[in-house]
C-alpha cells in the first residue's frame, strides 16, 4: 500500500514538477532567448543544472518549512500526495487564464488547508509567511522605481547589448594548440556583456530552483515510506528539466510581451531584483514566488521611468508643472533612448509616445492569481482534509 501511494506521489511529483520547468525556464530565460545569445535548448540545459543546484543548498530552507513548519506534526504521506494534487489543479487553473502559477503560494495555502481541517495549523509560521507574500512586491516595485527612474536611463546610454552575425568564439588553428578566439564578428563589449547575460540567467535558474524545487519535493519526504530529500529534490529536478526542454519553448518566445515589451538591458535588471528577492527569503526558509518580484520591479521600473520629468520635490507636493507624469518611454531604444532628459525636465516627443510600459489588465490579473491561487487551493484543501480526515 505504501509503495503504491508513493508511485502515485512521485507522478504527481513530476506533473508539477514539469509544469514549473514550463513557466519557469520562459521567465528566467526568455529575454536572453529572444535576443538571440542563447538557443533554447542550451537555456534548458543551464536551466536544469542551476535549479538542482538552487533546490539542493538553499531550497533545503524552504523545504524544512513547507514540510514541518506550516503544520505543528509532521505531514503524512498520505496527506503529501493529496496536497501535490492540490498544487496540480492550481497549475491547471492558472494554465486556464494563462498566466504563470504562484506554485509557492499554492503550496503554502494546501497545506495551510490541512492544518486547518486538523487543528494543527502553525498560525506564527503561516502569519510571517503571508506578511512577507505582502512585503515583496512593494519592495520589488520600489527597487524597481529607483532602477528606472536613476539607473537604467544612465546605464542604457553607455551599454549596448547586440548579437553581431556568426558565432560568438571561435578555435584559433593558426599556432600548434588550437586556443578560443573571438568570432569574426565579435567585439569584446559583446562577449562581456553576452557573459553578463548568461550568469544572470543562471542566477535567476538558481533562485528558480530555491524556491520552486521544494514545491515538488517537500511532499515526497513526509512520513512513513516517504523519499529521502536528496531523491525527492532529484526527481523535481528532472521533471523541471524536462519541462524546460519541452513546454518551456513556446514560453520562452512569449513571456514578457503581455506586461510590457521591455527591452533586454531592462529585463537584466528585473531579472537580478527578482532573483535577489527570492534567493534571499528562500534562504529564511519563506516560500515565495519567483514570478511575484518579477512583475511588481517591471511595474516599478515602468512608473520609476515614467516619474523622471518630475522632481521628488514636485512629486510629494503634487506641483508638477508642465512636466506631465506619462507612461511610456521604457522600450525605446538606441539614438531615441539618449535623448533621455535630466530629471525633473519634460521628455522629448519621441520618448513620450514611446506607449506604456505595462498593461494594467495584465497585473491585475497577476496580482488576482496571487490572492486566488492560495486561497482556492487553502479551502479546497480544507474541504477534502475534513470529509477523508482519515488521508492526513
Amino acid at each position: 500500500m505504501v509503495e503504491t501511494l508513493l508511485a502515485i506521489g512521485i507522478v504527481a511529483s513530476v506533473f508539477v514538477g514539469f509544469n514549473i520547468g514550463g513557466s519557469s525556464t520562459g521567465i528566467a530565460w526568455g529575454p536572453p532567448v529572444g535576443a538571440g545569445i542563447v538557443t533554447k535548448t542550451t537555456a534548458a540545459a543551464l536551466m536544469t543544472v542551476f535549479v538542482f543546484l538552487g533546490g539542493w543548498t538553499v531550497g533545503r530552507n524552504v523545504m524544512d518549512t513547507l514540510s514541518g513548519g506550516i503544520v505543528t506534526t509532521e505531514l503524512s504521506l498520505s496527506a503529501g500526495v493529496a496536497i501535490l494534487f492540490f498544487i496540480g489543479f492550481g497549475i491547471l487553473i492558472a494554465n486556464v487564464f494563462g498566466v504563470p502559477v504562484p506554485t509557492s503560494m499554492t503550496t503554502v495555502g494546501a497545506i495551510a488547508g490541512l492544518g486547518l481541517a486538523t487543528d494543527t495549523l502553525n498560525y506564527a509560521t503561516v502569519s510571517r509567511i503571508v506578511s512577507w507574500w505582502v512585503v515583496t512586491p512593494i519592495i520589488g516595485f520600489w527597487i524597481g522605481l529607483v532602477i528606472g527612474r536613476y539607473v537604467y536611463p544612465v546605464v542604457n546610454r553607455r551599454v549596448d547589448i547586440k548579437k553581431s552575425p556568426g558565432p560568438l568564439l571561435r578555435l584559433d588553428r593558426d599556432g600548434g594548440l588550437p586556443t578560443p578566439a573571438l568570432g569574426p564578428n565579435t567585439t569584446w563589449t559583446e562577449l562581456v556583456s553576452t557573459v553578463v547575460v548568461l550568469v544572470i540567467g543562471c542566477y535567476m535558474a538558481f533562485s528558480a530552483g530555491a524556491s520552486n524545487v521544494p514545491n515538488a519535493a517537500a511532499p515526497l519526504v513526509s512520513g512513513v515510506g516517504g523519499l529521502p530529500d536528496d531523491t525527492a529534490i532529484g526527481i523535481a529536478t528532472v521533471a523541471i528539466g524536462v519541462g524546460g526542454f519541452t513546454i518551456a519553448r513556446r514560453t520562452m518566445e512569449s513571456v514578457g510581451g503581455e506586461l510590457s515589451d521591455i527591452p533586454l538591458l531592462a529585463a537584466l535588471f528585473v531579472m537580478t531584483t527578482a532573483s535577489t528577492i527570492t534567493t534571499v527569503l528562500s534562504y529564511f526558509g519563506i516560500p515565495i514566488s519567483l514570478v511575484m518580484g518579477t512583475v511588481m520591479t517591471i511595474v516599478g521600473i515602468g512608473w520609476g521611468r515614467a516619474t523622471r520629468p518630475v522632481t521628488v520635490q514636485e512629486a510629494v507636493s503634487r506641483s508638477t508643472g508642465d512636466n506631465e507624469i506619462v507612461t511610456g518611454a521604457i522600450t525605446v531604444s538606441g539614438d531615441e533612448e539618449e535623448q533621455s532628459a535630466p530629471i525633473g525636465e519634460a521628455e522629448p516627443e519621441a520618448v513620450l509616445t514611446a506607449g506604456d510600459l505595462f498593461n494594467p489588465r495584465a497585473v491585475l490579473k497577476y496580482v488576482s492569481m496571487w490572492i486566488i491561487g492560495p486561497s482556492v487551493s487553502t479551502l479546497l484543501a480544507y474541504a477534502f482534509f475534513v470529509f477523508v480526515p482519515g488521508v492526513a
